[in-house]
């Protein structure tokens, strides 16, 4: 079947889920698209590793401990995608009934504007401390853990987030049905994930170190 195709049929079978069963097409889409972040974070970070290793032939050379595929993190991000499929969908029907793109064009810019400050100062604080906070939780960390986590990567994260994500969602907000702004936004998020996979990770070596 050529692309065009497949596409189309791809997205009647979306719309369809999507308009008989939203919070369970929701919430597979992202644990999908989540999935394919970390997987991506994992293999980028093996490559990165592969590269730095001194060559063989240099006499501090030792050949490292095999490192695999960590399938249970990219699992605690399949399940992270999964719980907050829907409430990222509630917050968008919310957006699209409370302040809608109505009338000329300068009255839909501040209403575009206002939607994206929403997104960006109320719902992306607490989305990303429910990551760290269940990160945390589900790596088996106890209170304190999770406490030191938190402290360590929380606000590095949130201001990575203010630098790439107020275009994205200004795109996703003015462009995009609203069937299609979780998956949107979750597939612009396969880079944002890989960055926070590739922090927690980080942040989860040097609490073990």
């Amino acid at each position: 079947m050529p692309a065009p195709q497949l596409l189309q049929a791809f997205a009647k079978f979306y719309n369809g889920n999507f308009d008989r069963r939203p919070v369970p097409t929701l919430m597979i889409t992202n644990g999908v698209l989540n999935s394919i972040a970390d997987a991506v974070a994992q293999s980028s970070q093996m490559l990165l590793a592969q590269r730095s290793m001194p060559h063989p032939s240099t006499p501090e050379f030792e050949p490292p401990p095999p490192q695999g595929y960590d399938y249970a993190r990219t699992l605690r991000f399949a399940v992270f995608g999964v719980a907050m499929g829907p409430l990222i969908g509630v917050w968008m029907r919310f957006l699209e009934r409370n302040v809608p793109l109505t009338g000329g064009s300068r009255r839909r810019s501040i209403q575009l504007g206002k939607r994206v400050f929403a997104d960006q100062f109320l719902l992306a604080p607490i989305g990303l401390a429910i990551f760290v906070s269940a990160m945390g939780f589900m790596e088996g960390k106890d209170t304190e853990g999770v406490k030191e986590k938190f402290s360590d990567m929380y606000y590095p994260a949130l201001i990575s987030n203010w630098k790439v994500w107020p275009l994205a969602q200004a795109v996703n907000f003015s462009l995009m049905p609203l069937a299609y702004r979780v998956p949107f936004q979750s597939t612009c998020g396969i880079a944002w994930n890989v960055y926070l996979s590739l922090l927690n990770a980080r942040d989860e070596k040097n609490l073990s170190d």
